[in-house]
């Protein structure tokens, strides 16, 4: 037998054909796509689209919540922040789905009614903030999962340069002041290799914390093949080695002239 031997399965992000790729897939697209694979979930999906889901038999291996251009990291943003958290675990929980996606949002939110708050005082605010609502979480049996995004990149989809939780020694800190089961480490492979890098001994350190698990060829944001830096295989068997075991969302954007022979090459991996 391989080493992932069903511990780990592929997800198919909603994102990179359904906004990204000139071929615009929709929803039921993806879903019928990832029949056809034999892939059973399905991440970053909008609460109300949960049904679409279930209409296939799919899973959501993520459930959306607020966008990461507003966040928890400014009081003014407070309301809006929980409402949505409320929405995303209430729908999750209906359905008898686990991870719901939580971000940390940019320093700067003076564009959209905020303000500029310092590293620490966005520390502070979040973990206010997490403790205000993770209790609901707990109390829905589903888990809010903190995303780094890279800080570096400023290509469209592949960086988020005004993001403040971009290190994920940061999210790590504020995930442990937290102190809940229920408030986890979403692990970007593609973002965390840009920021911190040493992959395999974050996942082996932090292995506890690990909540969901996102993957993506780096630099490029590109297939996880050989024209990318990232030796996939062994992070996938040090995930496995440190006790993950769950979905990982193929968070690449297609680059093959056919988009599905990308997506049979990823879930190709899960089968080794």
């Amino acid at each position: 037998m391989g080493v992932i031997d069903g511990k780990l399965k592929p997800a198919l992000p909603t994102w990179p054909m359904g906004l990204y790729h000139p071929e615009k897939w929709s929803l039921d697209k993806l879903c019928q796509v990832a029949k056809q694979l034999g892939v059973e979930a399905i991440e970053v999906v909008a609460p109300e689209d949960l049904p679409t889901l279930k209409k296939y038999g799919l899973v959501s291996a993520l459930t959306n919540s607020h966008w990461f251009d507003k966040g928890y990291v400014h009081p003014a943003f407070h309301d809006e922040v929980t409402a949505a958290y409320r929405k995303s675990i209430d729908a999750a929980a209906a359905h008898g789905f686990k991870n719901v996606i939580a971000f940390w949002g940019p320093g700067d939110t003076s564009a959209y009614g905020g303000g500029v708050v310092s590293l620490e005082e966005g520390k502070k605010n979040l973990i206010a903030g997490y403790k205000s609502i993770i209790g609901y979480a707990e109390e829905k049996g589903v888990e809010l999962c903190l995303e780094p995004l890279n800080s570096r990149d400023g290509a469209d989809w592949k960086g988020h340069p005004e993001y403040q939780g971009s290190d994920m020694d940061d999210c790590m800190e504020v995930i442990k002041a937290v102190g809940s089961p229920n408030f986890k480490l979403l692990l970007d492979i593609y973002h965390v290799q840009i920021m911190n890098g040493d992959l395999i001994h974050r996942i082996r350190d932090n292995a506890e914390y690990i909540g969901y698990v996102q993957a993506a060829g780096v630099p490029g944001r590109y297939e996880l093949d050989d024209t990318q830096e990232i030796n996939f295989p062994a992070v996938l068997k040090a995930l496995v080695d440190n006790g993950y075991r769950g979905y990982v969302g193929m968070e690449f954007i297609p680059t093959k002239e056919d988009p599905m022979d990308s997506y049979v090459e990823a879930v190709e991996f899960f089968r080794q």
